[in-house]
């Protein structure tokens, strides 16, 4: 259901840590054409989130290392409602579980689903640097529940081995993993290997439910290699979601691995898990059209070169899904220098390190959108850059045909190219504005010298986006007096 990105473990040296201060706002970022929606608007799919059950999707976007009244590194996540309204929640906000602290980085990782099943579309938000009790950066998770109102209240997921690893709650993923229609949440740390996933309850008990934990395939110590990103989908088609677990490699491949772990009625498992190839951030979706999930993965270097670590231009990888979990023997490859890509592969680039699948232009067919915050444009270094690649018209896939470049210089799109902007930092699809187009949304966490930005670029009738505005750290209440690094991740 969500993607997260790979960020690094929270760390002083890693993360600038910055100021936000708590806030309800209310501002029309991005309306629906038509009014008011009602929960039975066909806008909002699946994939979407609708955290208070208007039938427009909404997004949340993370400002980890942002300051709340003089707590360095505290955290923000806002929230962007689908109708036009948006609020900046803290630790120090009403309803929200814990008190903002330095260095806690709430909103360091999120997800979303349904995890009370009451309807409305909840978030969980990690806080990996929080301290628990003497276990420095031990870390915990909050579940803010979905309403009629939008998120206004939340419950603590504590860390039940406290002590045994830390950053609890640095990845997080929503996702039914054991196929009995209730959303589950699955968390895991960047030292252990172990991912606790807590089964999804079918009434509004402030809880979840039960708990178990599986153990991937990848690296685990405590130097912070574990388990870099979650990621889900129902890759086989029997109707229960599965478990993109992607970590480090172990085995003197690489760092960056990628695992198939099944979803059955009992859980997700480790039994019958599936290598794929490596890469930093995944996604899943049926882009071919055969009623099973397919798994794109992005990363930063291109699969065709094999000198190590130059980290040249990047490269996104597809592996189609069959009954038997994902086939690994046709990946399909597309990078900057395929036909029809705008651009050309740079060392540096990081074509793929963010990537989302949506339908972009309405015409039933997933595509693909995919970010390069490494970009340099006309001697701006990392000014950041997104590419849309589109699906084929036949339903065979995703193809470099037609596909469209944007930038911050780019007629529609707010601002300018700017140094260390990294446009692209995250990217996220989904129809704003109810209109069966999906609109696509772009951080550009280096904007305004790391403070960070959002813009949501509306999806046109002729194939182009664009936006009015972005949408900054003032816009949202966040103070700019630091790096708040707001648009590095978004709750997919």
């Amino acid at each position: 259901m969500a993607k997260h990105r790979r960020l690094p473990a929270p760390s002083p040296t890693l993360i600038r840590l910055a100021t936000a201060a708590a806030a309800a706002l209310t501002g029309g970022f991005f309306v629906a054409a038509g009014g008011t929606a009602s929960a039975a608007t066909p806008g909002v799919s699946a994939s979407d989130a609708d955290f208070n059950g208007d039938g427009v999707a909404d997004v949340a976007v993370s400002a980890p290392a942002a300051d709340v009244n003089g707590h360095l590194g505290a955290g923000a996540v806002s929230v962007l409602y689908g109708g036009g309204k948006h609020t900046t929640l803290t630790q120090n906000s009403s309803g929200v579980p814990g008190t903002a602290e330095t260095k806690d980085n709430f909103g360091y990782d999120t997800a979303y689903g349904d995890f009370d099943g009451d309807g409305y579309d909840d978030l969980a938000v990690g806080s990996p640097g929080e301290d628990v009790g003497s276990d420095t950066n031990g870390g915990t998770v909050a579940v803010l529940w979905g309403s009629a109102n939008g998120l206004t209240s939340g419950t603590t997921i504590a860390d039940p081995r406290v002590q045994s690893h830390d950053w609890f709650g640095a990845r997080l993923e929503g996702a039914d993993l054991d196929g009995d229609g209730k959303d589950d949440l699955a968390v895991g740390t960047t030292n252990s290997a172990t991912i606790d996933v807590i089964r999804g309850d079918d009434a509004r008990t402030g809880t979840l439910g039960g708990r178990y934990t599986v153990k991937a395939p990848v690296q685990s110590s405590a130097e912070g290699v574990g388990v870099m990103n979650l990621h889900s989908g129902d890759i086989n088609g029997d109707a229960v979601d599965d478990l993109i677990v992607n970590g480090f490699e172990g085995d003197g491949e690489g760092w960056d691995a990628n695992y198939y772990l099944p979803g059955t009625t009992a859980g997700v498992t480790a039994n019958g898990a599936v290598k794929l190839p490596s890469g930093i951030i995944t996604d899943v979706g049926d882009v071919d059209s055969d009623g099973k999930g397919d798994v794109v993965i992005g990363m930063n270097w291109d699969p065709d070169t094999d000198v190590a670590g130059a980290q040249l231009g990047g490269a996104v990888l597809i592996a189609h899904g069959t009954a038997n979990g994902p086939d690994v023997s046709g990946i399909q490859t597309i990078d900057q220098d395929t036909a029809g890509v705008p651009g050309a592969g740079e060392k540096g680039d990081s074509f793929g390190e963010e990537l989302d699948l949506g339908d972009v232009n309405g015409d039933g067919r997933l595509d693909l959108v995919v970010g390069a915050r490494g970009e340099n444009l006309d001697g701006v270094a990392n000014a950041g850059s997104v590419t849309v690649l589109y699906g084929a018209a036949d339903g065979s896939g995703i193809t470099g045909a037609g596909a469209k470049f944007y930038s911050q210089n780019t007629p529609g799109v707010p601002n300018s190219n700017e140094t260390n902007d990294g446009f692209g930092s995250d990217v996220h699809v989904d129809d704003l504005d109810d209109d069966g187009r999906g609109d696509v949304v772009v951080g550009a966490s280096g904007e305004n010298g790391y403070n960070g930005a959002v813009y949501a670029l509306h999806s046109n009738t002729d194939d182009t986006l664009s936006a009015s505005a972005g949408i900054y750290t003032s816009t949202l209440g966040i103070s700019a007096s630091g790096s708040a690094q707001l648009g590095i991740n978004f709750a997919d």
